[in-house]
């Protein structure tokens, strides 16, 4: 207490302006980093998950059309063969597209998973063995389906973390007007203080006629 008489009203409001400000300043390159952390966030949701989700609709469209016509009795052999291969080629169009993702640890072993039921499929295809077909296009069709559930859960994890980094925007959001609002009325007690002091007069010394 006694080190803080030693310094002016001044001084103590100049120090506390300081302290203000160094805060505001903090909390604002925090602000900002979480920002790009949400747009970073958000863009893994759109080009991970969105467009991977795309992806896996169109393998599961592909699948349960070479699955049906692996099951047709009616259908002639070669056509069988020729579909299904076609199939097969956009499949394997699509793996580059999906291999550029980022993709979990869990989602690189399902996507193995998936590729060696098409490459199953492939090899059955010279040996017309329609029945293994159906057998590994169902297997495939499996290993989508919890690739999709990956997408979800990662899609929601993205989400929420981006929602926790907005909500963290808002709170130091409001600290920052806070701040403002006490730096606004240090500087009008320096002025109103400073006003003050001007309009002091110094009484004159008795005369001594």
């Amino acid at each position: 207490m006694k080190d803080l008489k030693k310094y002016s009203n001044k001084t103590k409001a100049a120090f506390i302006l300081l302290i203000v400000m160094l805060i505001i300043i903090l909390s604002n390159f925090n602000t900002l980093r979480n920002s790009k952390k949400v747009n970073e966030n958000i863009n893994a949701i759109y080009n991970d998950r969105l467009v991977v989700a795309h992806y896996i609709f169109q393998y599961s469209k592909e699948i349960h059309f070479i699955k049906n016509e692996a099951e047709k009795l009616n259908l002639v052999d070669n056509i069988k063969k020729d579909e299904i291969t076609h199939s097969l080629k956009i499949i394997h169009n699509i793996d580059d597209l999906y291999a550029k993702t980022v993709l979990t640890n869990k989602e690189k072993e399902y996507f193995d998973t998936f590729l060696l039921s098409c490459k199953e499929i492939n090899n059955q295809i010279e040996n017309k063995n329609w029945k293994k077909i159906v057998s590994s296009s169902e297997e495939a069709l499996k290993t989508l389906e919890s690739l999709s559930q990956i997408q979800i859960k990662e899609g929601k994890a993205k989400l929420a973390s981006a929602n926790a980094m907005y909500n963290d925007n808002n709170s130091l959001g409001q600290l920052q007007i806070a701040l403002l609002i006490v730096l606004g009325g240090i500087t009008c007690y320096l002025l109103i203080v400073k006003r003050i002091k001007r309009n002091i007069k110094i009484p004159e010394p008795p005369s001594l006629n």
